[in-house]
């Protein structure tokens, strides 16, 4: 069914919020009657702002367990909350942002929306224009300007969430100049990183597919970005900030002054490369041990926390006792308080997140750009086909001219541009600078490195701690990711650019040993990128005659765990490998049995799946194998393919007439009749093959 295209990549849908360590714990069973959700919003009318504050803490935590959301919901918590925005305590201020910020995180796209329809927008767009002209008062009191930032941290984030969720949302960013107020928070990369972050993971989001936005950038919010990209600073947040100023920017790279164009790029995938040189598994090591000596040098004697704390029988205690007690024991726990984005005061661990954080960003920033749909491309397509008289003499267009004037990019990718001439698969002047910009930073050695299985000692490493545990997910995500950006970077670029023959090989034999180098064949997730990427190499090895290095029993089995797999993309690369690979084969001699089992398990899948792409891929894969050769002839007739397509062929017909409308989108079934009409020509070829 063509070639596999893979989708851009989106934002994560929710920033998490902080977990709330500092209220008393709630029983499941309370959860259930929704107790909590009436008496806590009582409390928000408190006039102690340390009640009102524990309570917005409270909320906090509790929302967290989804079955207490509709509840709160109920009881119309939003409307209760949003004032709280604006309440006379910084302390509050900054709990009810983040009771909606985990609200919203954690209630999905339904609630992001529900809280915009109770109009949260209007006092946080308030709350975020006084906390940005708290960062310029006059003499402010240092522990005053920073939970003024800490305030603006929770609610970037809430608006972060509800901008990725609701076009409402993003509709009223765009019209309240939000952008402005973010760019403000981001400017704050050498004083509150932590800050800096949040405000570059809203504006990545913001800025993706948002024209309206587009067009009111101005030089200022330019200059910002610009500043976060170059900032010199080593930690790995800050290689966080930059890779997610290097996404914004490559966002905002139609609106950008054509002056500054190739500069711009220029930096963005230098910036994508540095981050992608970094080890995570030496460096979560080194990480690792660097917290353990400082908490060594830090240890404190014995008992005392305990003694702080002490025993507090709540029931004896009134509303205000509890909170001033609840605010002290903060003091003494904040060590075990910490965000899933950049934990609190655990240091290495936050330096550790935010690199695994920085890497997938950056793979991700690289799968956009072989993906590019920027409407542009497809009105140079046009012209290039039309007039090539305006090609110069060395196979650059005016487009990639003006791209490069002012000569922005360095003398050596300048070279490599004026050296080149436009691949097939370039399909604009921007395309073709990305193709070879990728090849000449290396990145698909980079990313090659990135698609192993993390280092054995770092997985040990984190095993060994509860709260460096969920690194490995991390790990195996960033893993993952970069299969994916291999994909990309094989689909978008010729052989010749990729290195050549041997490299795709070794690319292939790399991918065989992630796959069959462990006990069994791995799923979700990882099978879905390492399918994807296999069928992209394979299927540059195919176009050129090149010899393909999987065993016919490997093929086999990979094909059983994709095609049992319940992900439709894991399905449809399953077979469309069984089809590239049949393909392949069918011009070699000795090759009939093997293609006989390639055909009945893709006569099992046509017959079986439940999903029509599915058993139109699998249509098409057999359409390729059994196009031509002896060897194909051979094996048709012995696994009767013919009377098989003939059986299914009113099946076939039948589904699509009967599912297709509501089911699949315009395009696919227009895929699905081309193959319909395929099919009874490929019957039509069998038949008389059958008759020699």
């Amino acid at each position: 069914m063509g070639k596999s295209k893979t989708t851009k990549f989106k934002r994560p849908h929710f920033s998490v919020g902080l977990p709330v360590n500092d209220v008393k714990e709630v029983d499941a069973e309370e959860c259930d009657n929704d107790g909590p959700a009436a008496e806590l919003l009582e409390k928000l009318q408190s006039p102690s702002p340390d009640v009102r504050e524990l309570a917005c803490a409270n909320i906090s935590r509790v929302v967290q367990q989804s079955q207490t959301i509709p509840g709160f919901l109920q009881r119309d918590a939003v409307r209760r909350l949003g004032p709280m925005l604006l309440d006379n305590s910084l302390a509050v201020r900054e709990t009810a942002a983040g009771a909606l910020r985990n609200l919203s995180a954690c209630g999905g796209q339904e609630v992001c929306e529900d809280m915009v329809k109770h109009d949260v927008m209007t006092p946080l767009t308030a709350l975020l224009r006084e906390c940005c002209a708290g960062f310029e008062s006059a003499e402010p009191m240092n522990e005053q300007k920073n939970a003024v930032e800490n305030v603006a941290n929770e609610a970037v984030n809430l608006l972060w969430n509800l901008c990725e969720s609701s076009s409402q949302a993003l509709s009223v960013f765009n019209k309240a100049n939000l952008l402005d107020l973010v760019v403000q928070c981001l400017e704050r990369h050498s004083k509150n990183v932590e800050l800096a972050i949040s405000a570059a993971h809203c504006l990545h989001t913001v800025t993706d597919d948002n024209p309206e936005l587009l067009r009111s950038l101005n030089a200022t919010v330019l200059g910002v970005l610009e500043n976060a990209l170059l900032s010199s600073q080593q930690s790995m947040a800050h290689t966080l900030l930059r890779s997610l100023a290097a996404g914004t920017l490559w966002n905002m790279k139609g609106s950008l002054p054509a002056a500054r164009q190739a500069q711009t790029l220029n930096a963005v995938v230098s910036t994508l490369s540095q981050c992608l040189d970094l080890d995570p598994g030496e460096l979560i090591i080194e990480l690792k041990q660097a917290e353990e000596s400082r908490r060594t040098n830090r240890a404190a004697p014995a008992g005392l926390e305990e003694q702080c704390l002490g025993e507090h029988p709540e029931e004896e205690m009134g509303d205000e006792e509890e909170a001033k007690l609840k605010k002290n024991e903060r003091v003494m726990m904040a060590d075990n308080d910490f965000s899933d984005l950049l934990p609190g005061d655990k240091e290495e661990l936050g330096e550790a997140t935010a690199l695994l954080m920085a890497q997938q960003t950056s793979l991700e920033i690289i799968v956009n750009m072989c993906c590019s749909d920027d409407p542009s491309d497809d009105e140079w397509e046009e012209q290039s086909s039309s007039d090539e008289s305006d090609m110069g003499p060395d196979g650059l267009c005016d487009g990639v001219s003006s791209l490069m004037s002012p000569l922005c990019l360095s003398a050596e990718i300048h070279g490599a541009l004026t050296s080149h001439n436009i691949p097939e698969k370039a399909n604009s002047p921007l395309s073709f600078i990305i193709i070879v910009i990728i090849e000449y930073f290396c990145f698909l050695f980079k990313v090659l490195k990135k698609t192993d299985f993390p280092r054995k000692e770092a997985i040990d490493v984190c095993h060994q701690s509860p709260s460096w545990k969920s690194l490995i997910k991390k790990m195996q995500r960033v893993q993952s990711r970069a299969l994916t950006c291999l994909h990309s970077i094989v689909s978008a670029m010729d052989t010749d650019s990729l290195g050549g023959a041997a490299t795709l090989q070794a690319a292939a034999h790399h991918l065989s040993t992630l796959v069959f180098g462990t006990a069994e064949i791995p799923k979700e997730e990882f099978l879905e990128a390492v399918i994807s990427a296999m069928r992209s190499v394979l299927q540059q090895l195919a176009s050129k005659n090149i010899p393909q290095c999987m065993t016919p029993q490997q093929l086999m089995s990979l094909s059983e765990a994709g095609t049992c797999c319940e992900v439709i993309s894991v399905r449809v690369n399953a077979v469309a490998i069984l089809g590239i690979t049949g393909s392949t084969l069918a011009k070699e001699k000795g090759t009939a049995a093997t293609l006989q089992m390639i055909g009945k398990a893709l006569l099992q899948v046509a017959t079986s799946d439940a999903d029509l792409v599915v058993n139109g891929e699998a249509l098409d894969a057999l359409f390729d194998v059994f196009a031509d050769g002896d060897e194909a002839e051979t094996a048709a007739k012995n696994i009767q393919l013919l009377p098989a397509l003939k059986a299914l062929q009113p099946v076939f017909k039948a589904k699509i007439r009967k599912e297709g409308r509501g089911k699949y989108s315009p395009q696919q079934l227009c895929v699905l009749d081309n193959i319909k009409v395929n099919l009874r020509r490929f019957i039509g070829y069998l038949e008389k093959a059958m008759k020699k």
